[in-house]
């Protein structure tokens, strides 16, 4: 079988490339036109950044991204859907506000923004997934779903849960709604925090399983009749609702994988990282660390597998960054993500997902 290419072009520049132009370069040599974009509906999936968080993606380079899509006859938006956590991005109006402080705004990046699973993060789509061994219908933000093209611009760095976060994560992960993200971190139900209800009855209103009753002005949840969709916890004014977390990272990765597949599957996609400011945690919390290994350069591939490994290789091969958190570690596992987060493992979304048949872990590096 032949080995998927992946595209990469390292930080340094010259008086006559800057950093954008070195990515447009990229993306063309890595053949994103043989996509169709005519008059197509481009999603660009990106994580705009905690606030708080100072590590993610610089919008410039989401507008690079954009620029060609246009030039290709399309029309790009960028998305993310809403975060199952409390912060800055848990529904539609907050999550725009966080996008537009950390700079992508129409005006700085040439294109829209648009949530993709809505206001209160209940606009989703059930997408069934064949052969799923843990999910069978994975509940994906609308506007992802109503694309043409998906294109991830992923920045990849570290994650406590996950090992890494690179296209798989960004993918999957990111473009489940919220009721798709507690699917995918608990197979168990939410539950309520009677300390922070104040009995509004919101979640009553929405529950369709007649799941959630009040009493004395307290919420409470039957979890016989409860299936787990979420939703409640998309409309608690005051996040009295929570998930109930707990899910093992083995299998936490492999649905993770399940809906990666379930965005992919049937249409166009192309994928882009940019391995810089390593971070040892993901872009959700709102703060970052030091990075734990210099900034190694920009990789391109159709195949989103290949290209997460390629950037694993290419992190693990780097020196470690002086006073980083991988410094402090034991760096007991000759890998520099399980020496910060010892508890995961990342290659079982990539075996996985290679099971799935999202891509393949042998692929040919081609320098540009």
């Amino acid at each position: 079988m032949e080995k998927s290419k992946v595209y990469f072009t390292d930080m340094h520049t010259t008086m006559n490339e800057n950093l954008q132009q070195k990515l447009t370069r990229l993306i063309r040599t890595a053949e994103i036109s043989q996509i169709d974009f005519e008059k197509k509906y481009a999603s660009i999936k990106i994580h705009f950044g905690e606030p708080g968080n100072l590590s993610y993606l610089r919008p410039n380079f989401a507008k690079t991204v954009v620029d060609i899509v246009k030039e290709l006859g399309g029309k790009p938006f960028l998305t993310d859907c809403n975060t199952l956590y409390v912060g800055g991005r848990k529904n539609a109006l907050d999550h725009l506000d966080s996008a537009y402080v950390n700079g992508f705004s129409p005006f700085s990046t040439g294109c829209h923004v648009l949530i993709a699973d809505g206001l209160k993060g209940t606009d989703e789509v059930l997408v069934p997934v064949e052969g799923g061994e843990y999910v069978k219908e994975a509940k994906i933000g609308q506007a992802i779903m109503d694309a043409d093209v998906f294109i991830s611009l992923n920045h990849f760095k570290g994650h406590e849960l996950t090992g890494f976060g690179g296209a798989l994560k960004n993918i999957g992960m990111g473009c489940g709604s919220r009721a798709g993200k507690m699917e995918m971190h608990s197979s168990g139900k939410p539950q309520v925090s009677h300390e922070q209800c104040v009995g509004c009855g919101m979640c009553t209103k929405i529950c369709a399983h007649s799941a959630i009753s009040l009493t004395e002005r307290k919420a409470s949840i039957n979890h016989i009749n409860c299936v787990g969709c979420g939703r409640c916890i998309g409309v608690c004014p005051t996040d009295a609702v929570q998930p109930a977390w707990g899910e093992s990272n083995e299998i936490l990765n492999k649905k993770i994988a399940e809906y990666t597949w379930a965005v992919l599957q049937g249409r166009p996609h192309f994928h882009i990282s940019l391995v810089i400011d390593v971070s040892p945690f993901c872009d959700c919390h709102s703060e970052n660390d030091i990075p734990i290994v210099p900034n190694v350069g920009m990789f391109a591939s159709f195949d989103p597998v290949a290209l997460d490994v390629a950037c694993v290789d290419a992190v693990n091969s780097q020196p470690v960054m002086a006073g980083s958190l991988l410094e402090k570690s034991t760096r007991e596992h000759h890998d520099h993500f399980t020496d910060v987060s010892p508890n995961t493992d990342w290659k079982v979304a990539i075996d996985y997902a290679v099971k799935m048949g999202l891509g393949s872990k042998d692929y040919e590096l081609i320098t540009i």
